[in-house]
């Protein structure tokens, strides 16, 4: 596979209550950051990207005990995940092919699920597909909207969501394959026009499809794959569900 990943690892996690980035958190003792690239790694994507932010320093550490090489650029101002893969340019100039950018804080983002959707994404000639998942609780996910024939025609951010899209209860994981050099097409394009005053990489996909490009839609099996934690409650849930599930990090440090 020509393939490369971008791991968006910068996130604070305020409600945390921890001195560390969030994606370096635990699940079943393991840093999430660490259960998200042993899945890339067993997916067979071993050129990898970590955008850092809050508390690099501990990102650097955790990157010099990892038994491979990758890549890291500082994000200094935390403006949304647009402007996370911004930060990232460089590297996605320097590798062409396909890009799969996940969060780092969404630890059972599973092999099968990267293999999967790659295969639908090359298949179906996409030039970005995201992958979705079914939840019955949608709250605070971005919503996959479609047209009547099934195809992709928007992600809408709950905060900018009207009455009717907060019914779908297809949501956005946070993980997309893109064509490289299309992404680099559209991304200094996005703009950060919505309530929260921030980048968006789904608005990558809308300036695609402006294009003419083709954006796909894979549904992961497993609604586990959109989890993540934003407080020690959420985290304590996510134990629970790799205990229940027997869940494993596949990367051993």
């Amino acid at each position: 596979m020509n393939t490369c990943a971008v791991v968006l690892a910068g996130g604070e996690g305020k409600r945390m209550l921890s001195d560390m980035p969030k994606p370096l958190s635990n699940v079943l003792g393991k840093p999430m950051l660490q259960w998200v690239l042993g899945s890339l790694k067993d997916a067979d994507v071993d050129n990898i990207c970590l955008v850092k932010g809050y508390k690099r320093e501990f990102i650097d550490e955790f990157v010099r005990s990892l038994p491979f090489d990758v890549s890291t650029v500082y994000q200094a101002e935390r403006l949304g995940t647009g402007h996370a893969v911004m930060q990232a340019k460089k590297f996605l100039t320097e590798n062409k092919g396909s890009v799969i950018i996940l969060n780092g804080d969404a630890p059972f983002m599973d092999t099968e699920t990267i293999k999967s959707s790659y295969e639908y994404h090359k298949s179906q000639n996409c030039s970005a597909t995201v992958i979705s998942a079914k939840v019955s609780d949608p709250a605070g996910y971005g919503r996959i909207v479609r047209d009547e024939k099934g195809n992709v025609k928007a992600i809408v951010e709950q905060k900018d969501a009207d009455e009717n899209t907060l019914k779908i209860d297809e949501v956005n994981s946070g993980g997309f394959w893109f064509e490289t050099e299309d992404l680099l097409s559209v991304l200094d394009r996005i703009k950060s026009n919505n309530k929260a005053k921030e980048y968006y990489l789904p608005d990558a996909l809308k300036l695609l499809l402006e294009q003419g490009q083709k954006v796909g839609a894979f549904t992961a099996k497993s609604s586990d794959t959109v989890l993540g934690a934003n407080d020690p409650s959420q985290l304590e849930e996510l134990n629970q569900i790799a205990t229940e599930k027997g869940y494993k990090c596949t990367l051993n440090i």
